[in-house]
């Protein structure tokens, strides 16, 4: 069992910045960020690898290329999202979530592979 806890939410002016914490009480393989609006669906934003060695780099969907990045702390077993330049758009539910299993190297694990999920932290850009 992986529980997950995020932190770091909250309101912000578009053009801001926020740094999302998500730390993870297991070990895991991989770590990413999601987010979601109601009537909409779940979007994968980041995710990164986690387990020992390497893998493959941090993934990023094209919406936040550039703006967010993904990065962990092993010693802490924290993943973060910094979140920069934020637009009304990021306003959403965002998830940290983890996958336990190694899926190959350079894999990138499928959305499906992501077992464990985080209660959810709001963010809100305003315009």
């Amino acid at each position: 069992q992986v529980q997950l806890v995020e932190s770091g939410g909250g309101s912000v002016q578009a053009g801001g910045s926020l740094r999302l914490s998500c730390t993870a009480s297991g070990s895991t393989y991989s770590m990413g960020w999601f987010r979601q609006v109601p009537g909409k669906e779940r979007e994968r934003i980041a995710v990164i690898y986690t387990g020992v060695g390497s893998s493959y780099m941090p993934s990023y969907a094209d919406s936040v290329k550039g703006r967010f990045t993904i990065s962990q702390d092993n010693a802490k077993n924290v993943v973060y999202l910094q979140m920069i330049s934020l637009k009304p758009e990021d306003t959403a539910m965002y998830y940290c979530a983890a996958d336990r299993f190694y899926r190959g190297y350079r894999t990138i694990p499928r959305t499906d592979h992501f077992d464990f999920w985080g209660q959810g932290t709001q963010v809100t850009v305003s315009s």
